[in-house]
């Protein structure tokens, strides 16, 4: 493992029109136009809500039952890294496990809405400037905060004390296609996501952050620049990187920030770095200034099936059906759902799974918009997925290795390195599913299962 670096991050970040175009990546066609023509839009109150209890480091312990009622912002599900919220005011159907996307069934709260609307008194603003570091931490681990990224990995063990860190990295850069969230985001609540980013700069003890936005996201950057400028911050800088897909993983977008790699297995905090997702720094800036917690998050809803694209600020639980009926409804017939954008989404039956906290966009493609499967041919060593590996892997020395069956192998190649961003996938000529190979052989090893 390479020895982590203890130089200072660059003295400023600002912008810079020629950004490092890495050797990794692809170019693929953006499509995010279509959703951004409005401003971001509230989706309605649904009439029921699933609520998964669920995020990356395990599952909440649910503190109702069926019957009770409960208040929007209420706990329901106890948890030392990230709460769970009623996100609507109703009554408690089930608790039981239900299909979210991406898992045939994981423990959910079911909610049925009741009017009118009442928050839980408890929900009060707290000021960051009277809590220690380790208090902020517990308090956005309080207020349900995850990954909005879509990694569910719960804000509040990243700024747990540790390895000193030089900087602060606030991910923008939404590399995704379709995806337009993020960018929304920048550009309307810019002073929430800045906001956000001073009170993790609290909790991590730096005096340094950088939001980091790409190339194509021009009007993200100069709301950023005037509210910063506003506000006189020069511990803020913004940094612009391309935009190359997928320039927006966190290893990557560090690497194209400060020119430095996380080492093989290690993290970001290894090297001083702690990066969050800019919708996340938005929703702890609401945490402490309204005393909300994580009970919605905006969400992309797009495709050349829907009537009216747009983002929308949906409760967590709300139908994905609900949303499309909000914008609009479909135009014509949708040949493919997707959670997520074409490279990393999960493909969906219907629009009939909850929104959870790692919903950022729900694509229903038209014909002709996203590529049918094709037949799988046999891989021709042409070298293409090597070429466009963020990782720096060999992805067609990995399939042989899995067709081996050979554990040790695919160690030594690095395939917990793999990130699945699917450019692998997209420039093989024959055709061949690497990522979801990749995916399961991590999972396998994670879970210690073997192949």
């Amino acid at each position: 493992m390479a020895e982590p670096s203890t130089a200072a991050p660059p003295a400023a970040w600002t912008y810079d029109p020629r950004p490092r175009r890495p050797d990794w990546g692809l170019y693929a066609p953006t499509l995010k136009l279509a959703s951004m023509g409005h401003p971001i839009r509230q989706a309605p109150l649904p009439a029921e809500a699933v609520i998964p209890l669920g995020h990356a480091r395990g599952s909440a312990r649910p503190l109702v039952s069926p019957g009770d009622h409960v208040l929007t912002g209420q706990p329901v599900g106890s948890d030392a890294a990230a709460a769970v919220h009623a996100s609507i005011t109703g009554t408690v159907v089930a608790v039981e496990p239900r299909p979210v996307p991406g898992q045939a069934a994981m423990p959910c709260v079911v909610l049925r809405r009741t009017d009118p609307e009442h928050f839980w008194p408890d929900l009060a603003a707290a000021d960051p400037a009277r809590l220690a570091p380790e208090e902020i931490a517990a308090h956005i681990a309080a207020g349900g905060i995850v990954g909005l990224g879509g990694a569910l990995f719960p804000t509040a063990v990243k700024l747990q004390p540790g390895r000193a860190i030089r900087a602060l990295v606030i991910n923008g850069a939404e590399c995704e296609p379709w995806i337009s969230c993020d960018e929304m985001l920048l550009r309307e609540r810019a002073a929430s996501v800045i906001r956000g980013t001073r009170i993790m700069m609290r909790a991590l003890g730096t005096q340094r952050a950088v939001i980091a936005v790409e190339a194509d996201m021009p009007e993200a950057r100069v709301a950023l620049a005037d509210r910063l400028q506003a506000e006189a911050d020069d511990h803020i800088g913004i940094a612009v990187v391309t935009a190359k897909y997928p320039a927006g993983g966190e290893r990557q977008l560090i690497e194209l920030l400060t020119g430095e790699q996380v080492p093989s297995g290690g993290l970001p905090r290894d090297i001083g770095y702690v990066c969050q997702n800019a919708g996340t720094a938005a929703a702890v800036a609401d945490l402490f200034d309204t005393g909300r917690p994580l009970i919605s998050r905006i969400v992309t809803v797009t495709g050349g099936a829907i009537s009216a694209p747009g983002n929308f600020e949906a409760r967590i639980g709300t139908p994905l059906a609900d949303l499309v009926a909000a914008a609009g409804g479909y135009s014509v017939t949708a040949q493919r759902l997707l959670m997520g954008g074409p490279m990393m989404g999960i493909a969906l039956a219907d629009a009939s799974l909850p929104v959870t906290r790692a919903t950022n966009c729900l694509v229903a493609a038209a014909a002709g918009e996203l590529a049918p499967p094709q037949p799988e041919l046999p891989c021709i060593r042409c070298g293409e997925c090597v070429q466009v590996c963020p990782a720096r892997l060999l992805p067609n020395e990995l399939l042989g290795a899995l067709v081996r069956g050979d554990a040790a192998a695919l160690a030594e190649l690095g395939l917990a390195d793999c990130i699945e961003c699917g450019s692998c996938d997209y420039v093989c000529p024959s055709a061949i599913a690497l990522t979801p190979r990749f995916a399961a052989a991590r999972a396998a090893a994670t879970s210690g299962t073997g192949r």
